[in-house]
């Protein structure tokens, strides 16, 4: 017996819209909210694409006050990035990323639903 599923792909355009919006519509979507047969533990099949995200509307306030941390694990391995630094460093699409990465929940899921998730600049 062999099983087929098609993947259905799921485009936001982020022009001119906020990030927390754009972020918690590809989550619901990543989740399987989107869809009348949900099933809370497996994946559902679908590609979310987010397109144009150096459009998104970010306010300078939200630029320079929002703080991303990361730790090495060593002693005074800790390492704060504003905004700003992170999207000149990596760009538009590590603060998607993050932003959506931070509406899944915390489970085994949350590595392959990220797969799922494509992000255009």
């Amino acid at each position: 017996m062999t099983t087929t599923t098609t993947t259905a792909e799921y485009i936001i355009d982020a022009r001119g819209k906020r990030l927390g919006r754009v972020a918690s519509e590809a989550a619901s979507v990543l989740l399987g909210k989107h869809d009348v047969a949900m099933v809370r533990n497996m994946t559902t099949p679908v590609r979310v694409v987010i397109q144009n995200a150096k459009k998104l509307r970010i306010d300078e306030k939200k630029r320079t006050d929002t703080t991303y941390d990361r730790y090495s694990g060593y002693p005074d391995g800790r390492k704060v990035l504003s905004m700003e630094k992170v999207i000149e460093q990596k760009g538009y699409t590590e603060i998607v990323r993050k932003a959506v990465y931070g509406m899944l929940p915390n489970n085994r899921l949350r590595a392959p639903r990220m797969k799922q998730l494509t992000i255009h600049e």
